[in-house]
């Protein structure tokens, strides 16, 4: 499915303050203060995020790629699973101490973190893939031009019906535009490693 398709027929966890299909590029600006996280160390809930979703039955993979050009504390963007309001996984590029960091936030009732600093992807077009099939979620990205990379492997329920597409937030700040410019569903990945 092409980006301008899944535009059409996806539907807003929250809508964000402005979103703009260009062709194949779509521009989403964020609410000040929208973010996904529950509980663990800040003690807040937070559930607010612009995530993009459809339904994606069984085995799936979903690829979102988008421009990193912003640089504000806690901005973010890249995919996003949703279960229900406990169960979701985010995955993506969030800026955070200074420099862009490629992570995740894995939640089951409380949310966890992962980051890895990527100074070297700003400017350039990341993609962010997770594929779900049995018991798992691979999340894996990278900047173009280069191989993809092992982010996280993480557990989601083999019964557990899921929506996927894309996301961003700015918890921090106003004026967060992120260029989406890929949106593509296919086929699990055959191997973790």
């Amino acid at each position: 499915m092409s980006l301008p398709a899944f535009v059409a027929a996806a539907r807003w966890t929250h809508e964000p303050q402005a979103a703009e299909l260009d062709g194949t590029t779509f521009r989403v600006t964020a609410v000040e203060g929208s973010d996904a996280w529950r509980t663990t160390s800040y003690g807040f809930v937070h559930d607010s995020e612009h995530a993009l979703l459809q339904p994606v039955d069984g085995a799936f993979s979903i690829e979102v790629s988008f421009v990193l050009d912003y640089a504000e504390q806690f901005d973010q963007a890249g995919v996003f699973l949703r279960v229900d309001e406990r169960t979701w996984i985010k995955a993506g590029v969030e800026f955070s101490d200074g420099q862009p960091q490629v992570g995740a936030v894995v939640t089951h009732g409380v949310s966890d973190w992962s980051v890895a600093p990527v100074p070297e992807w700003v400017e350039r077009t990341v993609t962010v893939r997770a594929s779900r099939d049995g018991d798992a979620v691979t999340i894996r990205a990278w900047a173009d031009g280069e191989e993809p990379r092992l982010v996280r492997v993480a557990p989601l329920a083999p019964d557990a019906v899921v929506a996927a597409g894309l996301f961003c937030a700015a918890p921090t700040r106003s004026g967060l535009t992120v260029t989406f410019t890929g949106y593509r569903v296919g086929e699990p990945d055959a191997a973790l490693h």
